[in-house]
């Protein structure tokens, strides 16, 4: 499922089960090499053609944290969490399972696990498990980050909102 409801959309238009695709993105060389620079991480599998080739993947290969980064912005592009997110709440679980090489088109799902407001009741924790597929459709990355989000009974919300 993709949004088909522009944003923002609030803890309760959300369910456990939501099943969210993004559209996909090409992982460049300039990307790697611009997260090398920005990050000063230049370990040779990601910044030294000539060693990375010698090594266990023959290849120059992203960042995991670089993947990690590309889903966050993938999962922005969605709209569906932008003007009710409030803040990540942590990285859980998260597993590099494959690696993602110069010209690989990633995407991701996000999957919502479960919902709950918080004691205030002004916000809520959305739990995400987030898959960032890779070449032929290969799980590279995969986890857990939870958000808080608005309520919609928060000040400022919009009046007359309805559940999706």
């Amino acid at each position: 499922m993709t949004a088909t409801v522009p944003g923002p959309w609030f803890l309760e238009d959300f369910a456990p089960g939501q099943v969210f695709t993004t559209q996909g993105r090409t992982v460049t060389e300039s990307d790697i090499v611009s997260f090398a620079a920005t990050t000063w991480d230049t370990n040779e599998v990601h910044t030294d053609s000539v060693r990375a080739a010698e090594g266990r993947f023959g290849e120059r290969i992203a960042h995991g944290l670089l993947g990690m980064s590309i889903a966050m912005g993938l999962v922005s592009r969605l709209g569906v969490f932008e003007g009710s997110s409030i803040a990540l709440l942590a990285v859980e679980e998260w597993r590099f399972l494959a690696p993602i090489r110069i010209g690989d088109t990633v995407r991701c799902q996000v999957e919502i696990l479960s919902t709950r407001r918080t004691n205030a009741g002004d916000s809520g924790v959305l739990d995400r498990r987030l898959t960032l597929f890779g070449a032929e459709e290969a799980v590279v990355q995969q986890g857990r980050i939870p958000l808080l989000v608005k309520t919609k009974t928060h000040p400022g919300a919009p009046s007359g909102s309805t559940t999706r």
